[in-house]
């Protein structure tokens, strides 16, 4: 069974230590404000102050209409004449994901993918802390990737709660995913991000996003094949 977050959630820090509040919004809404986010984010790089519905929506991939309504479920409408304030709205995204706190993540696995992903620097400045890397060969634990030590599997129970962990990471073979999955969520995690290629059973309460590289080449196959069969019919019947 998971453990019971209390408080602020455990593991979670804020700049005021306040319980984070937000509203139930539809889950294509939560999937498309990192896209929103990652957009500000370039705009005010760029030294955008403010930006109008129909610009942020095409630079996030999506309709103006669409993201108007997606932010309006954050109580912003932005200004007649005027648009969206970048960095107010960068501000009301990244509390809405909870991004202004900090989270533990463990990362189970640390294969070619498992090491690549322990040594991306992106994830810190996303509010994403890599804070413990896990494996069950032998052979592996001890060597040091970007500063961490690999502990042994048998030790996560207790670095979860040590290290007040939020978030685990799969990166373990196929086979074993079940297992790791089951071993976060006796320790009290209870969100997922899975590598492997596999689905994982969870009890309820238990979120998971799985990312699969060949599922997503499969897709773009698809695309290629369908214009490819569309080419081939243009020029059938011409």
């Amino acid at each position: 069974m998971s453990q019971q977050r209390s408080g602020s959630e455990s593991g979670l820090t804020t700049r005021d230590g306040a319980a984070p509040d937000f509203p139930d919004l539809p889950e294509a809404t939560v999937a498309r404000l990192p896209e929103y986010l990652r957009a500000l984010h370039h705009l005010a790089e760029a030294g955008h102050d403010t930006v109008s519905s129909e610009a942020l929506a095409a630079a996030a991939g999506v309709n103006s209409a669409k993201l108007r309504k997606d932010l309006s479920h954050l109580g912003s409408y932005g200004t007649r004449g005027v648009g969206y304030d970048i960095s107010h709205l960068i501000a009301q995204v990244e509390h809405i994901l909870g991004l202004h706190l900090s989270r533990a993540v463990a990362l189970v696995g640390v294969g070619n993918l498992g090491h690549a992903l322990a040594g991306y620097g992106g994830f810190a400045s996303r509010g994403f802390k890599i804070v413990a890397l896990f494996d069950a060969d032998p052979t592996r634990v001890g060597e040091q990737i970007n500063g961490l030590d690999v502990r042994h599997i048998d030790e996560l129970a207790t670095t979860v709660t040590t290290e007040r962990i939020t978030i685990g990471v799969i990166a373990t073979p196929a086979p074993a995913a079940q297992i790791v999955a089951d071993l976060l969520v006796k320790a009290g995690v209870t969100s997922i991000l899975n590598f492997a290629p596999c689905v994982l059973n969870v009890p309820e309460g238990v979120d998971v996003r799985k990312v699969d590289l060949a599922i997503e080449m499969q897709i773009l196959s698809f695309h290629e094949h369908r214009k490819s069969a569309a080419l081939a019919s243009g020029e059938a019947a011409a």
